[in-house]
């Protein structure tokens, strides 16, 4: 998202890509588009990503060690992890944390649980149609269509529903005869996507990006939210007060979660979910209002 873009040039890493240049949403019946107004976002795979912030973690002398961690000690003046002591150690373990576990730090629920749902992704070597990333609604499922070059397209699928990627994208009958035979990585996937984290603090520990809780890929903010939970880290543990760190976390994702928690909430119930694209393409000033809030 823009966001994310603006925030990886202040950290001077510099990613090829497609440009994104909004939100279309799309079912059988309907279309939205809303362009994003703070500039252009980009489209590109997450191993280039990767690639990208590891040179420019070498060029400022960022040590990496391939270790595992195992189990975390620590004390009021410190904390060791697989041989080394520090003063802190960001967990940045993913969207099933085994650090956010060991430290006992999920959110058990005793309420009715919401539909887990599940992600899977692909790649296609088709030239993209759209500058926009296009949302497709079906019932139980969405398709994310992402421009990641000339021609290459990334298709996500978000369900509820177990079954293989092929099973889902037949959801979608405009998208299965475009990307007809040109699939060219494996299927990955992800779920449950859902996590709920009690704190983000734990004495010296500190959870970040996904590993720090995650509502639903829905709205595609995640990059831009590991950034600024990231950048709200450093701040606390260069000042020295790290149990700061839980209100701030809070705060930055404030607007993330309440919006898209609204948006999930509606997806979980068939009636609304049916109407969320007719109500975007009737009221086009609200969502291009949404898409920059997202943005």
């Amino acid at each position: 998202m823009p966001g994310a873009v603006r925030a990886l040039e202040l950290l001077g890493v510099g990613v090829d890509g497609h440009p994104l240049c909004g939100i279309r949403y799309l079912d059988r019946r309907s279309a939205a588009e809303a362009r994003f107004a703070a500039g252009a976002g980009r489209g590109v795979r997450r191993t280039e990503l990767h690639a990208a912030l590891a040179r420019r973690a070498e060029q400022l002398g960022v040590r990496v060690m391939p270790l595992r961690i195992g189990v975390v000690r620590q004390d009021a003046s410190g904390v060791s992890a697989a041989g080394i002591s520090a003063r802190y150690l960001a967990a940045a373990d993913g969207l099933h944390s085994p650090l956010r576990r060991q430290l006992g730090l999920e959110e058990r629920s005793l309420a009715r649980a919401e539909p887990a749902r599940y992600g899977l992704r692909r790649h296609f070597a088709v030239a993209p149609w759209s500058d926009c990333v296009e949302v497709h609604w079906a019932p139980g499922a969405e398709a994310y269509v992402t421009p990641l070059g000339p021609e290459l397209v990334g298709i996500a699928v978000l369900t509820c529903e177990r079954g293989p990627f092929d099973a889902q994208l037949a959801r979608f009958p405009g998208l299965v005869g475009r990307l007809a035979g040109s699939a060219v990585t494996a299927v990955r996937g992800a779920g449950p996507l859902r996590q709920r984290v009690r704190s983000r603090v734990a004495g010296r520990v500190l959870l970040v990006g996904d590993a720090a809780g995650y509502t639903d890929a829905l709205t595609g903010e995640g990059v831009a939210l590991a950034l600024a939970g990231a950048a709200e880290l450093v701040r606390c543990v260069r000042a020295g007060r790290p149990q700061e760190y839980e209100r701030a976390w809070l705060r930055a994702s404030r607007r993330h979660r309440l919006l898209t928690g609204a948006l999930l909430w509606a997806r979980h119930r068939p009636a609304l979910a049916a109407r969320i694209v007719p109500a975007a393409a009737a009221l086009p000033p609200l969502f291009a209002l949404l898409v920059d809030q997202l943005a």
